[in-house]
């Protein structure tokens, strides 16, 4: 069945590990550390893999490399093949097992880490990483990332998701601007309300009114805005979860109809290919499903 594979040398584990590294690093520089002898390794080994399989695994863009078409393939083929025969090895040698996780940073520091930190008697370790949308889809395929926390449920194929919960997005105020809500709601209109904004987690809500308001300041996430309202000289739109009954009577909530009628969703997402390759992670996926879920409705 597989003899045509092995009537050629040029094919190894450690040639198909080395087109990963490549392949992650993104330059086989990067993933030889600078170290020469390592570079020629690399260099070496991926030629041997070409002249096997008789086609480009890798390519020059810019000054590094990228991976081809078909060397996407053979890495998402080989890394399927490796991480089936890591989970293999692990129960042999009854090592518990790691699952990696990837969120945005509100819902990371919100959500996902009290969680995790609560459940650490199920046996299992995590690791979380603060990943986009975009980043943890890609992730996903690849099988870097096992599980992710995302906004929509339109992710590609074979790709899956449960819906945790939803949230509302808020818009506060330093009662210092000396503003009352028909005046901070006018200037909001108007554009003139001095705002910090998060920019990487608004940008993925598709929130008009917001997409092309001159901030004052932009910053990365809702807590990092969080953060700068607390200063009192700016307002900030924030998710009610970080904002509702938590705000000082410093603040002032200023009510926005288009958006407030908004809802947002969180969506836990993940490749179904590992749940075949590790029977532990249906149990985590349905874990994780639970505890979130129950997180986002205190």
């Amino acid at each position: 069945m597989f003899s045509k594979l092995f009537a050629e040398s040029g094919l190894s584990l450690d040639r198909l590990k080395s087109l990963l590294e490549v392949g992650a690093a993104g330059s086989i520089v990067k993933a030889a550390g600078g170290d020469p002898v390592r570079q020629s390794q690399y260099s070496r080994q991926i030629k041997e893999l070409e002249d096997f399989f008789r086609i480009k695994l890798i390519e020059r863009q810019g000054k590094g490399t990228q991976l081809t078409p078909n060397g996407k393939e053979l890495a998402r083929i080989s890394r399927f093949f490796m991480l089936g025969l890591s989970n293999f090895q692990r129960g042999c040698l009854a090592e518990e097992q790691t699952f990696r996780i990837g969120a945005g940073a509100t819902f990371s520091r919100q959500f996902l880490l009290p969680v995790l930190s609560a459940a650490q008697k199920s046996g299992a370790s995590h690791a979380t990483e603060v990943v986009s949308d975009g980043e943890i889809e890609r992730r996903l395929h690849d099988l870097t990332l096992d599980f992710g926390i995302v906004g929509s449920a339109e992710i590609s194929r074979p790709l899956q998701t449960k819906i945790l919960g939803q949230w509302k997005l808020e818009l506060w105020i330093p009662r210092a601007l000396g503003l009352n809500e028909a005046g901070a709601r006018r200037s909001f209109q108007e554009q003139r309300l001095p705002l910090v904004l998060a920019g990487n987690e608004l940008a993925g809500l598709a929130v008009p009114e917001l997409e092309k308001y001159p901030a004052k300041l932009t910053c990365h996430d809702f807590l990092e805005a969080r953060t700068a309202l607390e200063e009192k000289n700016l307002g900030a739109f924030l998710p009610d979860f970080i904002a509702a009954n938590k705000m000082p009577k410093a603040f002032m909530q200023i009510r926005i109809l288009k958006i407030d009628a908004r809802t947002f969703p969180f969506f836990l997402a993940w490749n179904p290919r590992l749940l075949r390759l590790n029977p532990h992670a249906t149990c985590e996926r349905d874990l994780l499903a639970q505890l979130l879920s129950w997180q986002l409705a205190r």
